[in-house]
Order: C-alpha cells, then sequence, then structure tokens
C-alpha cells in the first residue's frame, strides 16, 4: 500500500502530532528504504541496545539536550519494531497496539490512581504495582522468569538477588556482609567496606583490576557466580 499521499503531508506538517508523525515517516521509510525492509525485529538487537546505552549517558551526563535526542533514537527503535511487526503474516500488531496494552496495563498496575486504592508511600505504591504483576504473570512457576540475561552480569546480579530474597535465598551474602562490618567494628577497622556509591564503585574497579592482572574474566565471573544462585532459587521452589 502506498503512504505517498496523506503520510507525506502528515509528516511535512509543522503542526501535526509529534508522535503520529514520527509513525508516519517510520511506515514511509520501511515502504521506500531497502535497508529498512531487510531488517528483522533480531537484527535490531543491537541498535537497541546501542541507543538504551545513549539514554543512560545522557542522564548521567546531566545533558539535557542530549537526553532529548537520545530518547528520541530510542523511540524510532520502538517505532521500527512496531512496524516490522506490523507485517507480520501470522500475528501482526502496530504501534497503537502497542501503546493501547501499555495503557492498559499502566492502569491495572496503578489502582491508587485510577480506582479505590489508597497508597500514601512510594512502599505502598510498589506493593500495589507487584500485586498487579503477580496476577498479571500468575502462569509463571519460578521468581526467574522473566529476568533477562541480555542484562550485564552486575544488573543480573542484582535482579536475581532481589528475587532471591522473596523465597530466603541468598541471605548468606548479606549476612556475610553483616559480619564483615561487625568484625571491622570490634576491631576498630575502617575502609573494610565502602560506605558510598563511590566508594563501592573504586571497589568494583579494583576488583575489575585484579581479575585483570590474573587473567579472569570478571564478566564470566559474576555471571558464573550468579547462574549458581539462580540454581540455589530453583532447588529452594521445587522443595
Amino acid at each position: 500500500m502506498s503512504m505517498r499521499g496523506d503520510d507525506t503531508a502528515s509528516a511535512a506538517s509543522g503542526g501535526a502530532d509529534g508522535l503520529q508523525r514520527a509513525a508516519s515517516i517510520m511506515r514511509q521509510v520501511r515502504e521506500r528504504c531497502v535497508w529498512t525492509q531487510a531488517m528483522t525485529h533480531r537484527e535490531l538487537v543491537p541498535y537497541l541496545v546501542e541507543e538504551s546505552a545513549e539514554v543512560i549517558d545522557a542522564v548521567e551526563a546531566g545533558d539535557r539536550a542530549g537526553l532529548r535526542e537520545e530518547l528520541g533514537d530510542l523511540l524510532w527503535q520502538v517505532l521500527f519494531h512496531a512496524e516490522i511487526a506490523a507485517h507480520d503474516p501470522d500475528d501482526p500488531f502496530d504501534i497503537d497496539d502497542v501503546a493501547g496494552a501499555l495503557s492498559e496495563k499502566m492502569v491495572r498496575r496503578h489502582p491508587h490512581v485510577f480506582a479505590d486504592e489508597v497508597a500514601e508511600t512510594p512502599e505502598r505504591v510498589l506493593e500495589l504495582w507487584n500485586a498487579a504483576k503477580a496476577t498479571e504473570k500468575s502462569a509463571r512457576t519460578s521468581v526467574l522468569d522473566g529476568v533477562s540475561h541480555a542484562m550485564p552480569a552486575l544488573a543480573l546480579a542484582q535482579k536475581v538477588l532481589a528475587k532471591g530474597e522473596k523465597i530466603g535465598v541468598g541471605l548468606e551474602y548479606v549476612e556475610a556482609i553483616a559480619a564483615a562490618e561487625a568484625i571491622a567494628d570490634e576491631d576498630g577497622m575502617e575502609g573494610v567496606l565502602p560506605i558510598s556509591e563511590e566508594e563501592l564503585g573504586d571497589t568494583l574497579v579494583g576488583l575489575v583490576a585484579v581479575a585483570r592482572s590474573r587473567g579472569w574474566d570478571a564478566e564470566r565471573a559474576l555471571r558464573t557466580a550468579v547462574r549458581a544462585i539462580e540454581a540455589d532459587i530453583r532447588s529452594a521452589e521445587a522443595g
């Protein structure tokens, strides 16, 4: 089908809704650009990762202009995936379907905004969010279901430890930290454990330096340790 009529006019109109205009441009690009036509969801993944990283860079740098631009680039990836999905012969969906499903989910997960629940603290908001999510994901059989191993090792470790805490797995790491702090206090020692996020960063870089000096892969080492925690979680869930 051709988009050269109304879509072209919409894309050129300064008064058009920004999101609708971007979606219109995406449709036209895919219709007329051979590179874009050749792309698949899988082939786009590296670009999605890259654009996400650039958004994070802009946030951490406090770059407002950069953040605006990088959010646009990330939005383009969403529009790109949705446009590819719209042409799937077996299970098509478009950006309107994505936005509609998102809207319904956000309404369900904010019953204190759109229904009669009351949440006066951030903690209560999270309780309501997690309760709604648990209902939506009731078919899941493990707390690890939905955890993406595409995350960097540190982010994955934090996620898996949080999941493990829900069923009492991984608490030995917290206990070891508490014991180390107690020993340090008794001996009047300082600097045994980091006391700020900045010090934690220095400690992590130091551990990576140790890994490099000994020919170890820090990323692989952490992923191996996380897999062991995941195994403990699944074992505990199995009873």
